[in-house]
This record gives C-alpha cells, sequence and structure tokens, in this order.
C-alpha cells in the first residue's frame, strides 16, 4: 500500500541525521551514566506523544534497558497527575513542568524534554526553570533551529513530520539507554546487591 509505503520512506529519509546525531547521543549516555552513578536524577517531560516518550525513558532507567544494574532515579514529570493538574489549575499549563523542575531538579541533575515542534511554552519554561537550579538541559525535538534547542544546554533535531520525529526520539533514547548501560557496566563494579534479576 503506498501510503504506509511512504511512511517507511519518511523514515528511511530521516535517519541518516539519526547516524549524525549518535556522537550527541553516546555523549548524553556517558555524561548520564556518570550523574546517575554519583546520585544525579533525571526529570523527562513532553506533551502527548513525547510525554509517553519521556516516561518510555524514565522507564528504562528505572528498570533496565539490556543489562543488569542498579536502578537510577528518573522522574517522567507527567506521570503525577495531581501535581500536574493543581499546578495546571493553579499557575497555569505553560507551568507544569517549570515548577515541578524547581521542586526536584538540583545542581547536576538533567531534565530531558522532548517535543516535534520546539516550541511548546511549558517545555520552554521547564528549560529556563533548569537554567534556574544549575541542571542541565538536553531536548529531543524536531526540525531544528527552533527555541526549545536555543534553551537548553544542548539539543538533537532530527527532521520530519510528526509521527516521524517520534518514531526517531524512540531509537534516540534507545541509542542513550544503551549508552548509558555500556558505561555503566564499564565504570562500576556492581555487587551481587547491586542487582537484581
Amino acid at each position: 500500500m503506498t501510503l504506509l509505503g511512504d511512511h517507511v520512506d519518511r523514515l528511511t529519509q530521516a535517519l541518516p541525521a539519526l547516524r549524525r546525531a549518535s556522537p550527541t547521543l553516546a555523549g548524553w549516555g556517558g555524561d548520564l551514566a556518570t550523574r546517575l552513578l554519583g546520585g544525579a536524577r533525571l526529570l523527562a517531560a513532553g506533551n502527548g506523544g513525547s510525554a509517553a516518550e519521556a516516561q518510555h525513558l524514565t522507564a528504562e532507567l528505572v528498570g533496565r534497558f539490556d543489562r543488569e544494574r542498579r536502578p537510577f532515579s528518573a522522574i517522567a514529570l507527567h506521570a503525577d497527575t495531581s501535581s500536574l493538574s493543581a499546578i495546571g489549575n493553579d499557575y497555569g499549563y505553560a507551568q507544569v513542568y517549570a515548577r515541578q523542575v524547581r521542586g526536584h531538579a538540583r545542581a547536576g541533575d538533567v531534565v530531558m524534554l522532548f517535543s516535534t515542534s520546539g516550541r511548546s511554552p511549558n517545555l520552554l519554561a521547564a528549560a529556563a526553570a533548569a537554567r534556574e537550579v544549575g541542571a542541565t538541559s538536553w531536548a529531543l525535538t524536531g526540525p531544528g533551529p527552533n527555541p526549545l534547542a536555543r534553551a537548553c544546554t544542548d539539543a538533537v533535531c532530527l527532521p520530519g513530520d510528526t509521527a516521524t520525529v517520534q518514531e526517531m526520539h524512540l531509537v534516540a533514547l534507545h541509542m542513550v539507554c544503551r549508552a548509558i548501560e555500556e558505561a555503566v557496566e564499564g565504570r562500576s563494579g556492581l555487587s551481587d546487591a547491586d542487582v537484581v534479576g
């Protein structure tokens, strides 16, 4: 069917950009491994499908990707629906992530923001809040340049329509997870108590 073939073609056209981003994603993974092993945490956020990607990433870190290791501290900011709705009600939806970043993030933590447009006001506010508290902010976005990429410490901007970008974000977050677990295996001497099988 031509429609579905076109979908696959769009993914194929976007893959070279993901390959070019591999050094950055590998760097993020190595950096995160160091921070997480040292007790830092990852906060992740997005809207809609990007929220699902953020939660997928945090699940891989608190659980595991493909290797046994200790659990890491990672929080998907949209998942606390009571906080999300209370903040939205009291401060407006543009503040639902920024207020949580101010509450949870500390210097040395990483705030990872997923956005297909790179223009979501609540993610821009979260990036600003990360700067205020001394946290590092990384963005996975759609085509750049865009405001979120400019607002963050570092960014990977991937081409394509919304669906293609979301699918590339899934691959990118798995690449980061793979880099984290490779780095953790190389740097930490895990004891039996550290690993739950």
